[in-house]
């Protein structure tokens, strides 16, 4: 009797706690959270508008372009600078423009997530230091120019002055953590120095050093004291922390609905968002929100398949989507979202109609004749003579040769470790034998920006020479590759690939395959 009644009093709390954390909370969360950073948006209209991938994506209609600065790299005991996420892109932007405003979200009862407090601080300064270590030895290794005046070359010697390279991080950083970041802020500029990376274009965009600011819903602004951002002696990187960090499951009411605020909802989409994109939710929204608690859901998916049926009718890559249990996924939490997970397998919510500008682009890296992009946008060939195709699921391509299309279902590393290693050697034999044809090789997956943009790393640095010649893997077959290189070639990539975002699980296979053979050349 007592274990059936902490039975059903277990069940009570799990369906209170479903309720509370359904989807029809989280849109109205978002949305509610949503008219805050269009306030601050409003403050400096011509600041862009920056989403970090991919929480910060929900919380606007309307981005000009998106940055990817993972909290992970700003975890205590794990500080890091990722040359794999250099956003050189964001860096330009905010020199054009005199700065930009980034939009980020967290869950975790903090005012700010650690993406904002930590790793966005010492990406700037990073950059900082490495634009002005440039600088110092461009002056140093120019000779004075005849009829160079000194007053040039006094104004040349204070702006590097007045550059400023230190290390600006919030209040709330404790001093011991900050003493930690500044000792490793020399080998981290090292570390950008030596990548490989091109930061000469920032050397005459960006007029004044980079430096973040930091706002969130309990910051208080004058609204007659509100600066021009024009008026700072630094670009400004407004960091906009979108939701409350102390209203978890606050009840509110909305027209006739009432519904529980979740701080940081549009965090982990998979868990959640039942296949709806932020663009399909914005395109929607008012009528999701007005639907109410009851008929979300169904309101919800009644929106994705519409979508789904829309790219299928077109051509477009639109598998079905599924929806599993969590219980089939063991120990997991799964306090969110009515305990459903997105089959992310064979789950494809980026429509061509659903994408942003930027994430609409085919990116041609360099001269190689090799292009990246989504399945959405590879199912239209355009200009490209053969296409390796590494989603799930396959289509049937606009070229004249069908054999030169090549399907390699690869999965992620978070379900397959092994995946992308054991297709590579294919996925490279292939690409040789279109190249040397001296066709045009256009490699795609779900996205566009993880494993297609991993097999296209293994393909250049194989196939490649380091000043991006195809030599069919003369030179790769004379020397094993270190991870420094591997990290050159991707920064590479990443320069016309801006939205490039290899997952760690997918670049150790690159590299294993890399070594693998390399050495079987040599032996």
């Amino acid at each position: 009797m007592g274990d059936e009644r902490i039975l059903s009093i277990y069940k009570a709390s799990r369906s209170i706690k479903k309720r509370e954390n359904s989807l029809y909370n989280a849109l109205c969360s978002i949305f509610d959270d949503s008219v805050f950073v269009a306030e601050i948006a409003q403050l400096w209209p011509e600041l862009p508008l920056v989403a970090n991938l991919r929480c910060g994506l929900w919380y606007s209609k309307r981005f000009h372009h998106n940055c990817y600065f993972k909290s992970t790299d700003g975890h205590t005991n794990n500080l890091s600078f990722n040359t794999s996420r250099l956003n050189l892109h964001l860096a330009l932007l905010a020199g054009q423009k005199g700065g930009c405003i980034i939009v980020d979200s967290t869950r975790k009862g903090k005012r700010f997530p650690d993406s904002m407090s930590k790793t966005i601080p010492i990406w700037a300064c990073v950059m900082n230091r490495a634009i002005s270590n440039h600088k110092n030895r461009m002056r140093g290794s120019v000779s004075v120019v005849e009829g160079t005046t000194n007053n040039h070359k006094e104004n040349t010697e204070q702006d590097l002055l007045s550059w400023d390279c230190s290390l600006h991080l919030p209040l709330w950083v404790p001093p011991a953590e900050r003493m930690a970041i500044e000792n490793h802020l020399e080998e981290w500029t090292k570390q950008l120095e030596t990548s490989g990376a091109d930061i000469t274009p920032l050397l005459s965009i960006l007029k004044k050093p980079l430096r973040p600011l930091w706002i969130s819903q309990k910051s208080v602004i004058w609204l007659n004291e509100v600066p021009d951002h024009e008026s700072w002696d630094f670009t400004p990187l407004i960091l906009v922390s979108a939701s409350s960090s102390n209203g978890y499951l606050q009840q509110r009411t909305a027209s006739e609905f009432s519904w529980n605020y979740i701080p940081g909802a549009g965090d982990d989409e998979e868990s959640w968002a039942r296949g709806l994109s932020p663009t399909l939710f914005w395109n929607n929204a008012i009528e999701l929100i007005s639907s109410g608690p009851d008929q979300c859901n169904q309101k919800v998916a009644d929106i994705v398949e519409k979508d789904r049926v829309y790219r299928a009718q077109r051509g477009h890559n639109a598998p079905q989507i599924s929806i599993k249990s969590l219980k089939s996924f063991g120990n997991i939490d799964n306090s969110h979202s009515e305990e459903i997970l997105l089959d992310l397998k064979s789950t494809d919510t980026r429509s061509g109609e659903n994408l942003s500008r930027d994430d609409s682009k085919v990116c041609w890296l360099g001269s190689s004749n090799i292009a990246v992009c989504s399945t959405q946008l590879a199912v239209n060939a355009f200009d490209v003579d053969s296409i390796l195709n590494c989603d799930q699921e396959a289509f049937s391509a606009c070229l004249k040769d069908q054999e030169a299309c090549m399907h390699l279902p690869i999965v992620n590393s978070k379900f397959d470790r092994f995946s992308l290693l054991r297709n590579l050697p294919s996925a490279v034999s292939f690409a040789n034998s279109q190249l040397e044809k001296g066709k045009k090789l256009l490699v795609c997956c779900n996205t566009g920006e993880d494993i297609s943009i991993c097999v296209c790393l293994a393909i250049l640095t194989s196939l490649f020479t380091v000043e991006g010649c195809f030599d069919d893997g003369k030179s790769f077959r004379e020397t094993c590759i270190t991870k420094l290189e591997m990290r050159q070639r991707l920064i590479y990539i990443c320069k016309f690939a801006v939205n490039a975002r290899p997952s760690r699980g997918n670049l150790k296979q690159v590299f294993s395959f890399l070594n693998r053979e390399s050495n079987s050349c040599v032996s």
